[in-house]
């Protein structure tokens, strides 16, 4: 009896030893699987292009069966009135394609570098949310960057920026400066006339618009024209220098006008699908110069026989 006894205790003793070593849960029958995330495939480009594709996980939602598509940064650098806004609607047109306005106009997102950066970090992660925003498969998202908008002052660090996260630059400029300056005095006057039934607007939709917005003619101080337009481009001539290490592609508003086809070679560009784009903007300015400007004959006398002469000869409609 002692013996059985003895033995009954140990085999309780060894059985619950067991028990704890095997951890006995009452959840009896269930698998506990851990589901992992799968890769996305690599993608058939070239190995030098490899950098500038990417699958950017948003915070505000979810990009569902589109994850695996992958996306391209832009940043279309220019000056204001230089037909940015044009542009950027056509882009806008592309199914594919997200360009988020001049989003560093507001000067608290261009405070200093770190802001600067956080702004840019929401674009391309497509947390930013705008009417330009698209579906949840965009190939290629950008904003418009004016280059008095913080780009020049911080351009070391934009330009690292823009290497270490595969961003591409569409520099767009006008040749015609003198038709640039005219349409930033005529949209400064404007910001205070309110000529459209007391508002003020950059872009016209309509032929009556434009017109009416033409009819302000602007006086163009002579005595610091030349001293402007060399500083205009002095100003495109570093920026182009600046950034010259980054994949960029150099677009001229005219070109465009003359010519939409060159639209192609800035989808080829994005790498998105070409497609036949359209914008409702109507332009302001058309025809000739002379014909804007009230002191015409005496901005003649100044430009004529220096570098900015072939300005007054230009002339193109859209």
């Amino acid at each position: 009896m002692v013996v059985l006894l003895f033995v009954m205790v140990c085999a309780v003793y060894i059985c619950s030893i067991c028990l704890k070593q095997i951890g006995v849960s009452p959840n009896y029958g269930f698998l506990n699987v851990e589901v992992f995330e799968r890769p996305c495939p690599e993608p058939n480009i070239e190995p030098w292009d490899i950098p500038f594709v990417h699958y950017p996980k948003p915070k505000t939602y979810n990009r569902d069966e589109c994850s695996c598509h992958p996306v391209r940064y832009f940043a279309i650098l220019s000056m204001q009135r230089s037909g940015s806004g044009w542009f950027e609607t056509l882009l806008n047109n592309h199914t594919n394609i997200s360009s988020n306005g001049e989003i560093f106009s507001v000067k608290d997102r261009r405070a200093n570098v770190s802001t600067i950066f956080e702004t840019l970090d929401k674009v391309y992660n497509l947390d930013w949310l705008s009417s330009a925003s698209k579906n949840e498969c965009t190939s290629a998202v950008g904003f418009k960057w004016m280059l008095n908008q913080g780009l020049m002052k911080h351009h070391e660090e934009i330009v690292e920026y823009f290497k270490t996260r595969g961003v591409s630059a569409i520099f767009l400029f006008r040749k015609n400066l003198l038709r640039r300056m005219i349409s930033v005095l005529a949209n400064s006057y404007d910001r205070d006339a309110k000529l459209l039934n007391g508002t003020h607007k950059s872009h016209t939709h309509s032929a009556k618009e434009a017109e009416i917005l033409a009819g302000y003619k602007p006086m163009i101080n002579t005595t610091l024209l030349i001293n402007e337009l060399k500083q205009i481009q002095e100003m495109t001539s570093k920026a182009l220098a600046y950034f010259n290490t980054t994949r960029h592609i150099l677009v001229y508003y005219e070109d465009v006008v003359k010519n939409l086809t060159r639209l192609d070679d800035v989808q080829e560009f994005l790498k998105v699908p070409k497609r036949k784009l359209k914008s409702r903007q109507v332009k302001i300015h058309g025809g000739s110069l002379s014909q804007h400007v009230q002191n015409w004959e005496e901005v003649q006398t100044t430009l004529k026989g220096t570098n900015f002469e072939n300005f007054l000869l230009q002339e193109y409609r859209k």
